[in-house]
């Protein structure tokens, strides 16, 4: 006898990179020399001072236990800190943030926290999945709005009715975007903000990548006047301090906000591990310079993903933030992984496609930057032989 899984797991399959990682495991297994250059992965070491923070957290026998659900003061004021130094924010670190087991985590926990079954709930497309797959577990149900193109990605909401958007409780935005590498403005945020407060919706910036190849300042939604009252905006170590792995995020907003989301929190996880806390608070004091070479790295490395986008003849800007490389394919293929497939398994290289992103990235495909530049290299010579 098989027990039926939940009903609103029938919208949501496998997440696309767990299912392909297999399949290139499995063909690695078989010899195949397969370069990923599909994931997000930073292989780049943190700083210095966050490696000695955990070790010497880690040495403490007393070190070891349950932690607090909403972290330890010293790490939400470090967060705080990094908040006004990073984006001119001010947040008070008693009320105003609560520190995550990675950002991924808190988009399910906002996701369970506001919206009930039949919740209609704003979704970029293209976007990062999890958007769609933690509004569909909360029972919700996804409206997709478009980014184009032709509009530098920006929100268009204007094929979306009125009585739709009196429906719709949540909005998803993620700014500097992924996949795209568009940036956020406090133009954009602005509108976005009027729309909420006129329609009641409450609207969550993703923001992981703003620290990552950004030639400009940047931006937070929660700089924009009347923020607080309508928006969250999450944010992560992921990235931006070459901590994936750690899993150290955050959510800052009012008050309220908070409060709402640690009733889910709490009774799902028990506290990050305080080693990992110290790590945090150390590397949220990085120094510019340390920020700089990571990004001279992605600099240098990026230069051979044009090279890349170049042998496959596809379209892209060179303003793009953030560690990734988003281009457009030739109009000879009818469907992105007649592109992806063929280099795959002709080339041994892994890039990622578009459609994974929604209907808007069909015509797209994705680099990633996290990769050596020896790697790089190599994919570029494999792509050009099979372009040849």
């Amino acid at each position: 006898m098989i027990i039926e899984p939940a009903n609103k797991l029938q919208h949501i399959n496998e997440y696309y990179f767990s299912a392909k990682l297999k399949e290139i495991a499995k063909l690695k297994a078989a010899g195949k020399p397969i370069i990923n250059l599909g994931i997000g992965n930073p292989d780049q070491a943190p700083s210095a001072q966050t490696i000695d923070a955990l070790k010497q957290s880690a040495n403490q026998p007393q070190n070891h236990g349950y932690q607090s659900y909403i972290g330890i003061p010293a790490l939400r004021q470090a967060m705080s800190n990094w908040y006004i130094n990073t984006y001119d924010v001010e947040l008070n670190p008693e009320t105003e943030i609560l520190p995550l087991l990675g950002s991924k985590e808190g988009i399910s926990f906002i996701s369970n926290a506001f919206l009930n079954p039949g919740d209609k709930v704003l979704v970029p497309n293209p976007g990062y999945p999890t958007y769609t797959s933690a509004t569909y577990l909360a029972g919700a149900t996804p409206i997709y709005y478009d980014l184009d193109e032709q509009e530098n990605w920006i929100p268009d909401l204007s094929s979306i009715d009125e009585k739709t958007l009196e429906e719709v409780k949540l909005m998803w935005v993620n700014y500097p975007n992924m996949p795209t590498g568009a940036s956020g403005n406090n133009e954009v945020f602005k509108t976005l903000i009027e729309i909420a407060h006129t329609f009641k919706i409450l609207i969550v910036n993703d923001n992981p990548y703003s620290l990552v190849l950004n030639e400009d300042k940047p931006v937070s939604i929660l700089q924009t006047e009347g923020a607080k009252a309508v928006c969250l905006e999450l944010n992560s170590l992921s990235k931006s301090h070459n901590l994936a792995g750690a899993r150290i995020g955050l959510i800052a907003g009012a008050q309220e906000y908070i409060q709402t989301i640690l009733k889910v929190k709490s009774n799902v996880d028990s506290g990050m591990y305080l080693p990992v806390q110290a790590a945090a608070i150390a590397a949220l004091s990085n120094d510019d310079t340390w920020h700089q070479n990571r990004n001279l790295e992605y600099k240098k490395r990026r230069t051979f993903a044009y090279q890349i986008m170049d042998a496959l003849e596809c379209q892209y800007t060179t303003k793009q933030i953030g560690m990734f490389l988003w281009a457009k394919i030739p109009d000879k293929y009818k469907h992105v992984e007649e592109l992806t497939e063929k280099i795959l398994h002709e080339a041994d290289v892994f890039i990622t496609p578009g459609f994974i992103f929604g209907s808007n990235g069909e015509r797209y495909i994705r680099i990633s930057l996290c990769s050596p530049e020896n790697d790089l290299k190599e994919a570029l010579e494999r792509i050009k032989k099979i372009q040849a």
